[in-house]
């Protein structure tokens, strides 16, 4: 398949990706570097801790406080589909800035150890898996009918295996039978659990949503995994710790079997590390300019799936190090291509892509076929714009085939989807010309980007070091 594939439709819509959203802003023309970038780079906090890090709160007893938590679409959408719940989660301090998505602010969190009582039967998912599959398996615990619906991308995402392993564990849920959203859950104050199998393999967020809600169940959840490969097994990790941080017994042995005991979870505060997924364009500009750019903050020690970006840099000829003041990764004069599974961190292969478009040898992206089902299908994508550049890439089976070739400017789609953005942006810093449809897309996960990418060229980025 290649990036003329036919079938796909003009900038801005793509075929499985659900309606496209009508960009309300001009495109985004991303800048040119001049000479490499030499910066500091102080990241938001991360996507997948700060909602993990919400849903335990809420479901433990006590008051928890997070601290640096990301502000952007999905989270404060996490938030409110709480408060809908019936949790109290209010700021800790207002936002120093709540229009750009400052972290500087936290949150406070009051668990709510018995039945939810909701306060509203909706609850808004937008286009947010964590949102989509964390928040129906806690529903079941409330009083009354909830109803979850999203973005028209998010009606498209697997869900079907997750409410048939609700169904089964006691929840009484009504999806019309499109094992998709719109769903009600018809909440009963308790869910009896038990155990369970599923088709994990679309998304690990279906395991995490069971596990997150699993220890206030009655049985306990046990969850075994049949089919394909589950992807992001680093985010099922992430699951695992930060539940046993809250005091639940967690039994994960069996690499396609795991239990969470029935039994009470422990308030605690949280402080959320760096997104480290969000430093790929970050650090991928400093590869492409052959620039220096460091990350305060970076944690020796993490189960965050962009944890593995310094390595696989480096595989591409990048340097760095890590040390008390933070991660420093120094770009190449000439960037090489690399052959990378990256089933466990699928999230870093639209930057990646980008900068194995620039390389000078061919490179090859695989354990990736998850990606169909995110934001947009993400290979379809990445094999259209960037074809659309000049760029020679083709789609297989788990991946991308990439080779090298001169890129020219243009209009690239994002077909509303924060990793796209970030690409196209990367590629910007030395291709003159490339104009970036809906760069607001990335407040997903970096509500303040294009200020971030203004400050990086400037030799910062974020806070002042």
């Amino acid at each position: 398949m290649t990036a003329n594939q036919p079938g796909l439709a003009g900038p801005g819509a793509l075929a499985g990706s659900g309606p496209a959203s009508v960009p309300t802003q001009p495109a985004w023309p991303a800048p040119v570097a001049d000479c490499p970038v030499a910066a500091v780079v102080r990241l938001p906090g991360s996507k997948s801790v700060t909602n993990r890090a919400l849903v335990l709160a809420a479901l433990a007893g006590g008051r928890s406080v997070l601290t640096e938590p990301l502000r952007s679409r999905d989270t404060l959408l996490m938030a409110a589909g709480l408060r809908a719940l019936g949790v109290p989660v209010r700021d800790l301090d207002p936002p120093a800035d709540a229009a750009a998505g400052q972290s500087a602010a936290g949150w406070v969190v009051d668990g709510v150890a018995g039945p939810l009582h909701p306060t509203a039967p909706r609850v808004d998912t937008g286009n947010a898996g964590t949102v989509a599959r964390f928040l129906p398996p806690i529903a079941a615990l409330a009083t009354t009918a909830v109803t979850f619906d999203g973005d028209p991308r998010m009606r498209e995402r697997p869900l079907g295996p997750l409410l048939a392993a609700l169904r089964a564990l006691g929840a009484n849920v009504d999806d019309g039978g499109r094992g998709r959203l719109p769903v009600q859950v018809r909440g009963r104050g308790a869910v009896p659990g038990g155990a369970v199998i599923l088709d994990a393999s679309g998304s690990s967020q279906l395991v995490s949503g069971l596990l997150l809600a699993g220890a206030r169940y009655d049985a306990g959840v046990a969850v075994r995994h049949r089919g394909p490969p589950v992807p992001s097994a680093a985010h099922l990790a992430m699951t695992v710790a930060m539940l046993r941080a809250v005091g639940a017994v967690v039994d994960d042995v069996d690499p396609q079997r795991w239990c969470v005991q029935s039994g009470p979870l422990r308030a605690r505060d949280w402080a959320v590390e760096p997104d480290l997924s969000s430093a790929a364009a970050f650090l991928a500009a400093a590869m492409v300019t052959a620039g220096r750019v460091r990350v305060p903050g970076w944690p020796a020690d993490t189960t965050q799936p962009g944890a593995v970006l310094p390595e696989l840099l480096s595989r591409m000829g990048a340097r760095w190090s890590l040390a008390a003041d933070g991660l420093e990764l120094t770009g190449p004069a000439t960037i090489s291509g690399i052959d990378a599974d990256l089933r466990d961190c699928g999230e870093l292969a639209p930057v990646l892509a980008a900068v194995a478009a620039l390389a000078s040898t061919p490179s090859r992206l695989r354990g990736i076929a998850h990606l169909r089902l995110q934001e947009t299908d993400r290979l379809a994508a990445l094999a259209r714009e960037l074809g659309r550049l000049g760029g020679d890439v083709r789609e297989t089976a788990d991946g991308l085939e990439i080779r090298p070739r001169p890129l020219h400017g243009g209009l690239v789609a994002t077909y509303a989807d924060h990793r796209l953005a970030m690409a196209a942006a990367v590629l910007g810093l030395v291709v003159p010309g490339v104009l970036v449809e809906d760069v607001a897309t990335t407040a997903k996960t970096v509500p303040d980007f294009v200020d971030r990418w203004a400050g990086l060229l400037a030799g910062r980025s974020g806070a002042a070091d």
